[in-house]
């Protein structure tokens, strides 16, 4: 069995984007990580090759802002489609996946590898928003999210990359797992997130700074 891990990153330093993190965290069970390195104008390109490992694989490339917010699936799909293996993880660059969840999904991976009605795994959502001690599950913040899909050509990112779709417009088949994804879009200063709303205006999306 094969797991690819898979990111985008551009300005993550202006923009207060924790990707190195986010990498880390979902690294040692992955046989590879590509990560798809946009034009920036900090230094997301030096963050990224910092991370000292074998694994990861740079492809660097202008994005194509006329896009909008469907820029951010787009460039999504364009890692995702360099993934070989079986599984692909996703993480955005402002996730995290606890450390003691990584086995266990390892063995949902394993458990359904041949299992084709299985096109990937859901995991619960931790919002944090305002500080490290908060977090937010009210309506509105999506709580069920697939970042484990079946490599098969089959499933893409859809929209601004918030989840997967099937290209035959059927439901993504998923199991749910209890493991979750720690969001951190939302605890920076006042400046910090202003410049994250107005980047995410800027490229189309007017509901989110993700």
């Amino acid at each position: 069995m094969k797991i690819i891990g898979f990111t985008i990153a551009r300005n993550i330093t202006k923009y207060h984007y924790p990707v190195k993190e986010a990498i880390l965290s979902i690294l040692s069970i992955c046989d590879e990580f590509i990560v798809n390195v946009g034009k920036s104008e900090d230094n997301t390109l030096d963050v990224i090759k910092s991370i000292d490992s074998p694994k990861i694989k740079i492809v660097e490339k202008e994005w194509n802002d006329s896009l909008g917010k469907e820029m951010l699936s787009f460039e999504t799909n364009f890692a995702l489609n360099l993934c070989k293996g079986d599984w692909t993880f996703y993480i955005q660059a402002d996730e995290v996946v606890h450390e003691n969840d990584l086995s266990r999904l390892k063995k949902y991976m394993f458990r359904y590898i041949n299992d084709k009605r299985v096109d990937g795994f859901r995991f619960r959502w931790l919002h944090f928003y305002g500080s490290f001690h908060r977090y937010r599950v009210d309506a509105g913040w999506f709580q069920k999210q697939a970042r484990i899909i079946r490599n098969n050509g089959m499933i893409i990112s859809g929209g601004d990359a918030w989840g997967f779709i099937r290209k035959d417009n059927k439901p993504v088949n998923v199991i749910k797992t209890s493991c979750c994804i720690y969001h951190y879009g939302w605890v920076h200063t006042p400046k910090a997130m202003y410049l994250r709303k107005k980047n995410a205006q800027n490229i189309g999306d007017r509901k989110s700074v993700v």
